[in-house]
């Protein structure tokens, strides 16, 4: 079944195609490709299964491609991955009309969207993820970036891309931990704000974990729905799209101090929203027992509950840095409901740090 979306932004609206079978769909691409040069962005994993693919439905569409090879892992989302993309841009000459196309997971995206948002100061790019985070979470909206030793996702751009296209079909192929990462930010969407659809990844979790192919598109379809409603009213994140952050203040400082790639981003996120869950009701704002149910919810799909140990210290120096913070002030995303949730930029800094060095 296919199922399409659009993140509304005026003059910059795109759609979100779901569905299995798309990356042959030459006629998804035309509107965007056609008569220009396609850039291939996509990592040593994913080349081999997919880029031959894309590239034959892209010049059908009438696209000249290009591949850029680029490695595999969270470690690589740097400086020097970037600059790669960067140079193989311009030893093939592209120009402004090249139109980047990141195939692959979040980090893919992330370097190929900021590539495009920089390279001759700024060129379109279209994504076609591949694994369950990216076709939920990371190919909608326009966020791109690169990590730095000092803090994850701490240099980038928006940039939105002109359409998405998610081939549900990839998601056979994705290993156990890449599968649970998505879902952790599936559970996201439901905790944040739509209560039943948290309902309903409790009814249909052990569909999920099978990959039952209308379970997962559906879960696509309404976490993109969340995500673009969000977007369309808070595109730079100066309000209500913070709360899309929820479990990532925690999840970020983990990535951070245990060295990029060691936790997935979804298992940290899954992490963070059970310590913002417990953190929640430590300040009086959830109910115990919605935090029990969240946290059951979280292990029941295969993810972790429990960070890794790291003092107190450090957790407030990568939060610190946190992007949503102001003033000095960790800003952070906690729960009063489960399907509520809110931006809370006073929570006390000594309450924060006890609950850390017991976390």
């Amino acid at each position: 079944m296919r199922r399409e979306l659009e993140v509304s932004l005026g003059d910059r609206s795109y759609p979100v195609h779901i569905g299995p079978g798309l990356l042959d769909d030459a006629s998804l691409f035309a509107p965007h490709v056609a008569g220009r040069t396609a850039a291939i962005v996509t990592n040593t994993t994913v080349d081999a299964m997919y880029r031959p693919r894309l590239a034959q439905a892209l010049e059908r569409a009438g696209a000249r491609c290009l591949a850029i090879g680029l490695p595999d892992g969270e470690a690589h989302k740097s400086w020097q991955t970037l600059d790669r993309v960067f140079e193989a841009l311009l030893r093939a000459q592209a120009d402004r009309r090249t139109v980047l196309v990141a195939l692959g997971g979040g980090v893919v995206g992330d370097i190929a969207g900021f590539a495009a948002a920089t390279y001759q100061r700024g060129i379109a790019h279209l994504q076609v993820p591949t694994t369950l985070l990216a076709q939920v979470d990371s190919s909608v909206g326009g966020k791109t970036a690169i990590n730095h030793p000092l803090g994850k996702n701490m240099i980038g751009a928006f940039h939105q891309p002109v359409a998405v296209v998610a081939d549900t079909a990839t998601l056979a192929s994705l290993p156990e931990r890449e599968l649970g990462a998505g879902l952790a930010e599936v559970l996201k969407y439901g905790a944040i704000q739509d209560a039943e659809f948290l309902g309903w990844i409790e009814a249909n979790a052990d569909r999920l974990l099978a990959r039952e192919p209308d379970a997962l598109g559906y879960a696509i379809q309404r976490s993109c729905e969340i995500k673009a409603a969000i977007v369309a009213e808070d595109e730079r994140e100066s309000g209500a799209r913070a709360l899309l952050n929820f479990g990532h203040t925690f999840g970020h400082a983990i990535e951070s101090a245990t060295g990029y790639g060691n936790w997935l981003h979804g298992e940290a996120v899954a992490a963070g929203m059970a310590l913002a869950a417990r953190f929640s009701v430590a300040q009086g704002r959830l109910a115990k027992a919605d935090a029990e149910r969240l946290v059951r919810l979280i292990a029941r799909l295969r993810l972790p509950v429990k960070p890794p140990a790291i003092p107190a210290p450090v957790w407030l120096e990568y939060m610190g840095r946190d992007k949503k913070n102001e003033a000095g002030r960790v800003t952070l995303i906690l729960l009063e409901r489960l399907g509520h949730a809110r931006i809370v930029k006073d929570a006390p800094p000594a309450a924060l740090e006890e609950f850390l060095a017991t976390a």
